[in-house]
């Protein structure tokens, strides 16, 4: 199988088909509005931008907003996605929406996997970041309705000063509802998101190396979300455990080709996935971002096709070199592993290409600089 290569085409594309959604939460990137805008992007403007994505080797499609669900074409636009041989999941609001008509509709459109946000263990913690009572309750529900329906079932969570404390409930609650994958955000203060409900950099440091130690524990994978400096952590913590040379070397190895891992059935990456680097976002009116959470446009799928944005807008292309990331990020030896999060290092410096603000690690070559002062 010959390796994808992030400069041509993207491991994962994330397609916000509408801002409108029911909830209102604190952290909402979109900043969610209650009506559809009518700008969105048609049904017919949608097909052919699902054969645009087809045609850069079928990256996995996810559909977001707002909440998927207020369009009445999603599971139209996801089995004509299906017809293409794209894998598509979805990530719809817990609302009313979510019936079990809903739910069998997207089962036999093909999606491949359901995602719902759960932010807290507790109604208290997860009612509070979604800005709705009763959204505990009503997701617990929805998820069993999907266990009903056989249909696969992600948990997203997003790290912040509301739930870290509740990190062990968390993990154990996931466990019990079933899911095949937790997939674990860290904030970035963007849209509605604060600065201000962020963790701290050392508090991003222990939750990494505590993820680590669950992940060997528990019966569900997990994947990370703006938090590229756990594959360093990973990596980090892989080597101190590996008493053996050659698994060191491959390592090694694996830091300078910006490999973490292995393609999966759950949609995790071979190497690093950054901004803009095996990773492209869409909005609902067809501006292109290298992320959801980086709002600087690249260009629009109704002027130009996605594949040339992607491949030739100016920021895809200096997003794609972790050389001339600025800082600690662009000496350190994780960088094409890591490379930090540009989105974060845009919302907190203003500048994409500067250091990832939640990291502590400092790299060899500023050690051994500090070290010939």
């Amino acid at each position: 199988m010959i390796p994808r290569d992030y400069h041509q085409d993207p491991f994962i594309v994330i397609w916000e088909l509408t801002r409108a959604c029911q909830l209102k939460c604190i952290h909402c990137r979109a900043e969610a509005q209650y009506r559809r805008d009518p700008r969105e992007l048609t049904f017919e403007e949608g097909k052919v931008l699902i054969d645009q994505i087809a045609d850069m080797d079928s990256p996995l499609l996810v559909f977001t907003g707002g909440d998927p669900l207020m369009r009445p074409d999603v599971f139209d636009l996801a089995r004509y996605a299906v017809e293409k041989n794209i894998r598509v999941s979805m990530t719809p609001s817990a609302t009313p929406n979510v019936t079990k008509e809903a739910i069998q509709q997207g089962k036999e459109a093909g999606l491949s996997r359901w995602a719902f946000s759960l932010d807290g263990p507790t109604a208290e913690i997860h009612d509070h970041f979604r800005g709705t009572s009763g959204s505990f309750d009503l997701t617990l529900e929805r998820i069993h309705w999907l266990h009903e329906l056989d249909m696969p079932v992600q948990i997203n969570t997003v790290i912040s000063k509301y739930n870290i404390d509740a990190l062990d409930q968390m993990a154990k609650l996931v466990e019990e509802l079933g899911c095949e994958l937790w997939s674990v955000f860290f904030l970035v203060p963007t849209g509605r998101g604060k600065e201000n409900d962020m963790v701290s950099p050392v508090e991003h440091e222990k939750v990494m190396r505590w993820l680590y130690e669950v992940s060997k524990k528990v019966p569900f994978d997990i994947k990370t979300t703006a938090a590229q400096h756990y594959r360093r952590v990973v990596i980090q913590q892989k080597m101190r455990e590996s008493k053996n040379m050659e698994q060191q070397i491959h390592y090694e190895m694996a830091l300078q080709e910006g490999k973490t891992g292995r393609i999966d059935g759950l949609g995790r990456a071979p190497k690093g996935v950054n901004d803009g680097n095996g990773f492209v976002f869409i909005s609902h009116i067809g501006d292109v971002f290298p992320s959801g959470l980086l709002p600087i446009k690249g260009g629009n799928v109704r002027d130009e096709s996605l594949a040339s944005i992607y491949r030739d807008s100016p920021i895809f292309k200096e997003l794609r070199n972790p050389d001339s990331y600025k800082g600690k990020c662009g000496v350190c030896e994780f960088r094409n592993v890591c490379g930090g999060s540009r989105s974060r290092a845009y919302a907190l410096t203003g500048d994409y290409l500067e250091s990832e603000p939640a990291c502590v690690y400092i790299p060899k070559a500023m050690r051994k600089e500090k070290k010939k002062a």
